[in-house]
């Protein structure tokens, strides 16, 4: 089986995960998939192929080297974002794309468009794998574990490639923020690693956004409105005030780069009882915590309008800037950097806007880099990954496992 084989079966996988479950993984189809994985893994012939009960599956690639070398690692997760549908996804291939927009599904008139994402132009003459419109595709991060495993097959057909030993892991529920939560560091046994789980190719990070989750929660006292002058407090309302007082600017859609935000994800109300969800991320640690407290003063602004207890917060902070632990060990970047170089990918050192299953894994003491997996457009259904981004990306896994033997 190839990289595009593999790919295009471990799509027609239905992986999303579920924040309401409780459960790790947070859904069955997560652990059907992880069993295939496990059979694969063994076919192959790796060794130490592990899957626990919580939905991590490990393996090993031997070294084939006499000299002592690091152990490193290749991470990937399996779970597709619940932001829309990952069942019976319909992937396609789009030959030499020609720099016109691309009909997804006839029926509906949806259309991959230049037009709205410039990103296809860089793709001329490219074969692209796109949906059918009605789902998302899978490649955050599908690809990730395609090309991972493809690279450690052709490691093992290619043993004049010398290499230390590689641990692999695929992951469940990366997408709602608990991939890395029952990663068992010291079972995985590497001295550093790498997630495969970044945009085009060529992108390499090592900083990330600071990340909490907060939910305000705005009590009302609901009477007939018929007779409710001076007594009716709507807690609709009282939130809607509170989501004025939040910087216009300061929002997902206004910002770029180290720019950081507070984004409104949920709204759930009654005249008697509202509540927000908000994600409040920023790269700079002083500036996090300085929004986390700026929220606890719009609070206290409306409890002094309207009464004490009127509104309440609660913020839990979810990962940190991993640019924090991976800064003293900057060789594995570095490294990474120079794999992409001699295998024709021009490197992008960019900040991640959100956050991998790296970024807690630095900080439960495994240094762990972000590299590119090739998709473009994650999480909807203008999702698409070129052929040849996958490749690169094989081809920079199989070099940085060269390059460390060197």
């Amino acid at each position: 089986m190839d990289l595009i084989q593999r790919f295009l079966k471990y799509v027609s996988y239905d992986t999303q995960s579920d924040t309401e479950t409780g459960l790790t993984p947070s859904t069955p189809g997560q652990i059907i998939f992880a069993r295939a994985l496990e059979e694969e893994l063994k076919t192959i012939g790796l060794d130490e192929v592990q899957l626990d009960s919580n939905g991590y599956l490990t393996a090993t690639l031997p070294a084939n080297c006499s000299k002592e070398v690091p152990v490193i690692g290749f991470i990937a997760h399996m779970d597709t974002s619940p932001d829309m549908s990952g069942k019976k996804v319909q992937p396609r291939i789009v030959r030499s794309y020609d720099g016109r927009d691309i009909l997804l599904d006839e029926r509906e008139g949806v259309y991959l468009q230049p037009s709205q994402f410039p990103e296809l132009l860089h793709y001329i003459g490219h074969d692209l794998i796109v949906t059918n419109g009605k789902t998302l595709l899978g490649a955050d991060d599908k690809a990730g574990i395609a090309e991972i495993i493809s690279a450690m097959v052709y490691l093992k057909e290619h043993p004049e490639i010398k290499h230390g030993k590689i641990r692999i892991c695929f992951t469940p529920d990366e997408e709602i923020g608990k991939g890395a939560d029952l990663f068992d560091v010291k079972a995985f046994g590497a001295e550093w690693a790498y997630t495969v789980d970044g945009g085009e190719a060529g992108e390499l990070e090592y900083e990330n956004f600071n990340a909490a989750i907060a939910k305000i929660s705005f009590k009302g006292l609901n009477v007939h409105p018929g007779s409710a002058k001076h007594k009716l407090i709507n807690s609709i309302r009282l939130a809607n005030q509170f989501i004025t007082m939040i910087p216009r600017w300061e929002t997902p859609e206004h910002t770029e780069e180290y720019e950081g935000f507070y984004h409104l994800t949920e709204v759930k109300g009654t005249v008697e009882e509202t509540t927000l969800t908000y994600l409040i991320r920023d790269h700079d640690r002083f500036r996090f915590e300085s929004r986390k407290k700026e929220m606890g003063h719009m609070v206290r602004k409306i409890n002094a309008e309207f009464g004490p207890d009127t509104a309440s917060l609660e913020v839990t902070d979810q990962y940190y800037n991993m640019k924090e632990k991976i800064e003293p060990v900057m060789h594995i970047v570095d490294l990474a950097y120079k794999s992409m170089e001699e295998v024709g990918v021009i490197p992008k050192i960019v900040p991640v806007r959100g956050g991998t299953d790296g970024a807690k894994l630095s900080y439960k003491g495994l240094p762990c880099p972000n590299i590119f997996a090739g998709g473009v457009n994650f999480h909807g259904r203008y999702e698409f990954i070129p052929i040849s981004s996958m490749d690169k990306a094989t081809a920079v896994i199989v070099k940085i496992a060269e390059k460390v033997a060197e």
